[in-house]
């Protein structure tokens, strides 16, 4: 089958790898020294789903129709990177797998002829340099489709993902998309500090501002009336109690998060865009937090201050310290 990927990163780049390992016909969309090395070694990919170089066509746009479309852009990628591709896309299910909230909708905004489905990746990935990608901890693909939209371009992406990588429709795709907004939250504080994932969950003042960052989520969506879908043992009743504990008993969550990714140090995507000196998804991560808050009338303190610490990193170019976080976050008693 001739599947296209719009975007060769950590993610798109994997998925990608591992439907032409499985035999499909794909096509990559990437830019400068990723096409280039693309175009001349393949995507090398390594870690938790084996070791394999796939041999993919590569553009900086799609040259050829597609039976199925993968956009794996960054958020704040991803109306430009339809846009440029609409023409190929009319009349093709593309699945958006993106974090935040705003993936689907965008999608449909800039390409209405097209059948979008969400999607979620829960495997985490690195993007060593161009071309390369090791997967540090796999993890299944959750899809779905708006609500009252018909799942049938869900179902037939997720028989074609489910030959390479576990994938499950879910029906409830925006609570899913809110859980997932809690996992990510493990991705601001490495940004901030320059640590892994590990390492920020490993020390105790880190670990509280990221347990206060969840919680402050929770509660934002509950009051938003999200019911939150199980994703990675995360249950609506599990957060649900997480919401009510008392900060220092929460903090059990991301101690369980670091755990189950496992021993290779894992630097998180923000980081990883910070590294490579490109702007970060944070506003549609933590920043997504702090607009859902706005709309109740509400703050989020916690995830305004870890935003905006991103903003300064990003354009500092200069980590801070732990005690610097500390010192800049809203901490509740």
């Amino acid at each position: 089958m001739r599947v296209a990927v719009i975007g060769s990163g950590a993610v798109g780049g994997a998925i990608a790898a591992m439907l032409a390992r499985a035999g499909h016909d794909v096509e990559v969309t990437a830019r400068g020294d990723n096409l280039d090395a693309i175009r001349e070694g393949g995507i090398r990919l390594t870690g938790a789903w084996g070791d394999y170089t796939a041999m993919v066509l590569a553009n900086e746009l799609m040259t050829r129709g597609a039976e199925l479309v993968i956009v794996a852009t960054k958020a704040q990628d991803a109306p430009a990177a339809i846009a440029a591709n609409s023409r190929m896309l009319r009349g093709v299910p593309v699945v958006v797998i993106q974090n935040g909230l705003e993936g689907m909708a965008t999608a449909r905004k800039a390409s209405p002829r097209s059948d979008i489905v969400g999607g979620l990746a829960t495997f985490a990935t690195s993007y060593l340099t161009p071309g390369e990608i090791c997967v540090t901890t796999a993890g299944p693909t959750y899809l779905g489709v708006a609500a009252g939209v018909s799942d049938v371009p869900a179902r037939y992406a997720a028989k074609i993902l489910a030959e390479v990588m576990p994938t499950t429709v879910v029906a409830n795709f925006v609570g899913a998309q809110w859980t997932k907004l809690v996992i990510n939250q493990v991705n601001a504080l490495p940004a901030i500090t320059g640590l892994s994932v590990q390492a920020v969950i490993k020390n105790p003042q880190l670990r509280r501002i990221m347990t206060a960052s969840m919680r402050e989520n929770v509660r934002v969506a509950g009051t938003s009336g999200v019911r939150f879908e199980k994703l990675q043992g995360l249950s609506r009743r599990g957060l649900r109690l997480f919401s009510h504990l008392p900060l220092w008993l929460g903090q059990l969550l991301p101690m369980l998060m670091s755990a189950r990714v496992g021993a290779t140090p894992n630097p998180g995507s923000t980081l990883q865009s910070i590294r490579r000196g490109q702007p970060t998804e944070i506003d549609y991560l933590n920043g997504a937090v702090v607009n859902a808050a706005k709309a109740l009338g509400r703050t989020a303190p916690i995830n305004a201050a870890l935003t905006a610490m991103v903003h300064d990193v990003e354009s500092s170019g200069v980590f801070l310290s732990p005690a610097q976080v500390v010192e800049r976050s809203q901490q509740p008693s």
